[in-house]
């Protein structure tokens, strides 16, 4: 069965009212880096990080997931695929998807002094205490700058075998996860970019468009080639 590895970034949320990072009008637009995405930050000012992490995660709980979403939990359903986002929102989750979360997830907590990670469905508090150790040490459980993403063995692992890669909405300008592309061609995968914009890396097939119109009917002809 042919291997599938797909990458997934802020663009395939966007339509589900999900705010991009680097458009004129996204994240970045209006936060620093520095001052909501680090650990330095969050010892400096740890009630702006919250506050910033409280808001995405409230939006990400009302949102919810679109076409391109459902039609990658279709495709699961079909072939051999693994999933890797860079978004942390859980929308691929809410799909139905089992999806490999580089960068973590709104929908946790994580303690900066035991490890111990929670559901976390509404705001944290300045400081939040660990269930598991009680420590005021609770903070999203999102990989900030300067941090390592998780499950990057599993990731490398999947694309060194994929026959096919596609990435999806990503602007291919954060590593790791801008080498995947590079990684999958040493495997000699075909390669496929789905954006709205051609991001410069190399890419065999470029289908632009909105990912809730691209990314359905790319399934389709997939599944109807079976």
């Amino acid at each position: 069965m042919t291997k599938i590895v797909i990458l997934t970034g802020a663009g395939i949320s966007a339509e589900s009212g999900i705010a991009t990072f680097r458009a004129s009008d996204g994240l970045w637009a209006q936060h620093r880096v520095e001052d909501v995405a680090t650990p330095d930050a969050f010892a400096r000012d740890p009630a702006l990080v919250q506050g910033f992490y409280n808001m995405r995660r409230t939006d990400a709980a009302q949102a919810e997931p679109n076409a391109a979403h459902h039609a990658l939990k279709r495709l699961a359903d079909h072939v051999d695929l693994t999933l890797i986002t860079q978004n942390v929102d859980g929308l691929h989750a809410k799909a139905g998807s089992h999806a490999i979360e580089m960068h973590g997830a709104l929908r946790r907590g994580l303690c900066s002094q035991c490890g111990a990670r929670w559901e976390q469905s509404g705001d944290m508090a300045t400081p939040h205490p660990c269930p598991a150790c009680t420590a005021p040490a609770g903070r999203p459980d999102i990989v900030w700058f300067g941090e390592i993403p998780y499950h990057m063995d599993d990731c490398m692992a999947a694309i060194q075998q994929a026959d096919l890669f596609a990435s999806i909405g990503t602007s291919a300008q954060v590593y790791p996860a801008a080498g995947f592309s590079n990684l999958a061609q040493d495997a000699g995968a075909d390669l496929w970019e789905f954006n709205l914009d051609q991001t410069g890396a190399h890419f065999d097939h470029f289908v632009c468009g909105p990912a809730t119109q691209t990314v359905p009917q790319w399934v389709d002809g997939i599944i109807t080639s079976l």
